[in-house]
């Protein structure tokens, strides 16, 4: 079967031949003994694909010796099955799939993350309509405009008003293992709503749901918000600006609102691949670190550049202005309500790409809130799990190789760490997080799963 050659190979090679047999701008000597060079890569239409469009585009790639093509997936699901077929080697995912899948939640498959793909970058946006009823529950500033953050106590008198009427409150996030599932939910019982459980023997997650949550790919949410099959939405960008470009809803809160710093994406691959291929692995993960740095340094200097990147149609394929108005330091709210949101974006700062084992505990312990995990598990449980996935020593090898070559600095990794960030406390409810107590996490939750509960039918109960 005669493959098509990919972009960047194709690009190298006309390179070559004009330099006239220096073929390579970093010289192959200094390259790793890569076991498989021909590579293609998954994604998602999002902004926070951005690390592989810029390793593509930059070079990076190439500069490990890997030939890379890079394909938008239609949805999730697709996605994490083609890593699982070996139709892909890798891809921007969810950082609840590699999780999800290695527990055996949904498609079952051992996947590992060497590489955290960056903070914050997702937002919450309603209707029109629904905006319009918030708004005399909300705190207005001397300017006339709302009070940031806006907490879901101002959504819920419109839930109960839709429940009067006997109209579902339905609501739209992008895959069942999402950040967004998950910050969605946080939002909605911090305010009082409930999102709903899951169960072994019903997995709609509408369960007690005050708020009906539902999948809707990431691109399609303006257009089903637009035709009123839901009232709001969590998902990342370019999808909130675009409602409010489009005119049809209004974001009302950030996710670095409701968890300041939160991780986002990660880059997946087989714990088959990570262990046949292990330079290949650390080629990838050097040249996504180096993307990632680039995104972020100078204060952010290069983000109109790569804005432009993620505009094309083969990447994002929105309007650079829609990607700009998050990409480059700001969120707009309502129509013209334009404001500073300096690390919406985060891709290298903050040691943003260090693949800590406590953001793998958070989504655990998710999971766990809202039955995705029905039993009640130890605490060795979930530190036993995040490091079946999370590959910091792989990414820490990269990064270490990188500073040898000149190419980052000694500082900007967290060389020392157990893998545990120090306990988190800037939520939107006020809680703290730390990643080794996470049963003691949850008993903070007065709606959720803790402890020994479990569902049986539609009830929670506790004990056998």
């Amino acid at each position: 079967m005669n493959r098509p050659i990919p972009h960047s190979f194709a690009r190298v090679l006309t390179a070559g031949a004009l330099l006239a047999g220096t073929a390579f701008a970093t010289p192959a000597a200094a390259w790793l003994d890569v076991e498989k060079d021909e590579l293609t890569f998954g994604f998602i239409k999002l902004t926070d694909m951005a690390p592989l469009a810029v390793a593509y585009e930059l070079g990076y790639f190439e500069d490990e010796g890997l030939f890379v093509t890079l394909e938008a997936q239609a949805n999730w699901k697709v996605l994490l099955d083609r890593v699982i077929d070996g139709e892909l080697d890798g891809a921007h995912m969810l950082a609840g799939q590699p999780l999800a899948a290695t527990i055996g939640y949904g498609t079952e498959a051992h996947i590992v993350t060497p590489f955290s793909m960056d903070l914050n970058g997702n937002g919450i946006t309603v209707s029109n309509e629904v905006w319009e009823l918030m708004k005399p529950h909300l705190e207005m500033g001397e300017d006339g405009r709302p009070i940031h953050p806006i907490g879901a106590q101002a959504l819920k008198p419109v839930v109960e008003d839709f429940a009067a009427q006997g109209r579902p409150f339905n609501m739209g996030m992008v895959f069942p293992v999402s950040t967004h599932n998950y910050e969605l939910r946080y939002w909605l019982a911090a305010g009082g709503i409930h999102p709903g459980f899951y169960s072994p023997d019903d997995i709609s997650g509408k369960i007690q749901a005050e708020a009906l949550l539902s999948v809707t790919p990431p691109p399609q949410m303006p257009a089903t918000l637009e035709a009123g099959t839901i009232y709001g939405y969590a998902v990342g960008e370019p999808w909130n600006q675009q409602a409010v470009f489009k005119g049809i809803g209004v974001p009302v809160i950030t996710d670095y609102q409701i968890w300041k710093n939160n991780p986002e994406k990660v880059f997946g691959i087989t714990a088959a691949f990570a262990e046949a291929n292990p330079n290949t692995t650390l080629a990838l993960t050097k040249a996504l670190i180096r993307a990632g740095r680039w995104l972020d340094e100078n204060d952010n200097a290069n983000r109109m550049e790569a804005v432009e990147m993620l505009a094309r149609p083969e990447y994002v394929g929105a309007d650079a202005e829609v990607i700009a108005n998050s990409m480059t330091g700001t969120f707009e709210y309502e129509k013209g309500d334009k404001r500073e949101v300096p690390d919406f974006n985060v891709f290298f700062r903050y040691f943003a790409t260090y693949p800590y084992y406590s953001d793998a505990v958070w989504y655990l312990t998710q999971m766990r809130r809202w039955g995705q995990i029905a039993e009640a598990m130890p605490d060795a449980w979930y530190d036993e799990i995040a490091q079946e996935v999370y590959r910091p020593d792989i990414y820490l090898e990269a990064a270490r190789l990188l500073v040898d070559e000149g190419l980052a600095k000694e500082d900007e990794f967290p060389w020392d760490t157990d893998g545990y960030r120090a306990p988190q406390s800037e939520f939107i409810d006020g809680h703290t997080f730390d990643g080794r107590a996470p049963n003691a996490y949850l008993e903070q939750f007065p709606i959720g799963l803790k402890g020994d509960e479990r569902l049986k039918g539609i009830e929670v109960v506790s004990g056998d």
